[in-house]
């Protein structure tokens, strides 16, 4: 390694502290945004609140691409390419509020939070597409870049970190058990019961809204924090050949990127099995409510979920001991008998086994990432002359991420217009029957055709060490 190379022990926690809003804002509005445009937002029906995510999620995996070709035309300046891209973040966090503020009129609910939940996601498609890609920009050297990896603790802790605080802040707007209300004013205070469960509501109505613009505000300010902090600490370098090198045109480039046989085959393999990631996550609390008698439960094990995340380390270890494909295969394969279980088996103990072996395979499944940059080198040697694509690696990869999130939540989309009821204390046979599908079998035969594919990627730790002499020697 070269001296001008090696990265710092500063460098790369100031790198992976960068990372963690992302995590942050995609956890809370993972658990919450659906729930408060229902509830909260007032005047916008289930119909309506599906719209507003679905079509959020199409234009964030759209703007992906476009982003990627913005960024391989723009050029280099004093603090690099991407650092000034990354200074669209006090825009997103605007947009971030809006998307948690109900606005004064009535009428046109629907088009606010769908324009802001747009804007959002093409902003925070800026932030991640412009991170990502600096992976290859830190260092050019292989071990400093997969040593960096091993810091994404603190960026997976990005993810508990916004669960936690959006829960915690927010949890007194979700309080009243009107399931148990209604029963007891039912039973017991006959034409009463109507008034006893909808002034509750609508007196918790102002407090439910304050306390999500202070979550977004706290959430906001732990944004600008760890960009800044990620701002001073990282420096982005050229790799491998001068600025002044010519490069191809955005649409020969992209040709020759998706002509790569191992992009093709990790990327296949990553869109598989994060569709069966994102069942498992957005469903899981819905099966917990509905399917496993777990309601008063859930938030725990949710927790427990992602405190597994901090396994990442472990991973990490493992996945330089034994090669990335083999930590892939045993990392993610770990999740499929413990969900077939609490589907068959629906009680505590069990759910809490099955919350950490879901972690656990979650967090080995966040790994697959660090596998491009090893796809990117292979790309270099066989096509030398080419340069500045590393944009449109990362872009199209994240690109697959969106859609896989697109199909995950079309999916639960048909759950919630299948006769799914909205408040409903209970849910009919069929969307039970639907949700034991989503947990079980569903994640399953993605994890396993996602993983037939993975045994054809051809990058070993024999070619990674081959390849990084000669782009060594480069």
């Amino acid at each position: 390694t070269n001296l001008n190379q090696k990265l710092s022990i500063c460098s790369k926690l100031c790198f992976a502290i960068g990372g963690a809003p992302k995590e942050v804002t995609s956890s809370a509005s993972a658990f919450f945004l659906q729930i408060y445009l229902l509830d909260v937002a007032q005047q916008i029906n289930p119909f309506q609140a599906s719209l507003v995510l679905f079509i959020g999620r199409v234009w964030g995996a759209v703007t992906d691409p476009v982003i990627g070709f913005l960024i391989t035309k723009s050029s280099w300046t004093k603090i690099g390419r991407l650092m000034p891209i990354l200074g669209c973040t006090p825009f997103l966090v605007v947009s971030y509020f809006c998307l948690w503020f109900v606005p004064p009129f009535v009428n046109g609910r629907f088009v606010w939070y769908l324009v802001f939940y747009c804007l959002y996601q093409t902003l925070i498609n800026c932030f991640h597409v412009s991170y990502s890609a600096l992976t290859m920009f830190i260092s050019t050297d292989q071990k400093e870049r997969d040593s960096a990896t091993a810091y994404m603790t603190v960026e997976v802790m990005g993810t508990l970190l916004g669960a936690a605080i959006q829960g915690q802040i927010v949890a007194s707007a979700h309080s009243q058990k009107h399931c148990s209300s209604h029963n007891m004013s039912a039973g017991s205070l006959g034409n009463s019961s109507g008034a006893e469960t909808v002034v509750p509501f609508q007196e918790n109505l102002s407090q439910a809204k304050e306390v999500y613009m202070i979550a977004a505000g706290v959430i906001g300010g732990v944004f600008l924090l760890c960009t800044l902090v990620m701002f001073l600490g990282v420096k982005e370098r050229e790799p491998y050949g001068s600025k002044t090198d010519e490069q191809v045109p955005f649409v020969q480039g992209f040709l020759k990127v998706m002509g790569h046989g191992p992009y093709i085959i990790l990327t296949a393999a990553f869109l598989l099995i994060t569709v069966a990631v994102q069942l498992t996550q957005s469903n899981f609390v819905l099966f917990c409510t509905y399917a496993a008698g777990l309601r008063e439960h859930f938030q725990n094990i949710v927790v427990v979920i992602l405190s597994a995340l901090l396994s990442i380390p472990f991973w990490q270890w493992f996945l330089k001991r034994f090669g990335k494909k083999t930590a892939a295969f045993c990392g993610i394969t770990w999740i499929m008998p413990f969900s077939m279980l609490l589907v068959f088996i629906p009680n505590l103990v069990v759910a809490y086994i099955v919350a950490v072996s879901s972690g656990l395979s979650i967090a080995a499944s966040l790994l697959l990432p660090s596998m491009l940059p090893d796809v990117v080198d292979d790309f270099r040697l066989t096509n030398s002359s080419s340069k500045g694509h590393e944009a449109i690696f990362y872009s199209f990869y994240v690109f697959f991420v969106k859609f896989a999130a697109g199909i995950t939540l079309g999916v639960s989309t048909l759950c919630l217009f299948a006769g799914y009821e909205t408040r409903g204390c209970s849910q009919p046979p069929p969307v039970v029957y639907t949700l034991k599908l989503l947990i079980g079998a569903a994640p399953i035969a993605f994890i396993v055709t996602g993983l037939m594919i993975l045994v054809l990627y051809p990058i070993t730790e024999d070619v990674r060490r081959r390849n990084k002499l000669w782009l060594d020697e480069l």
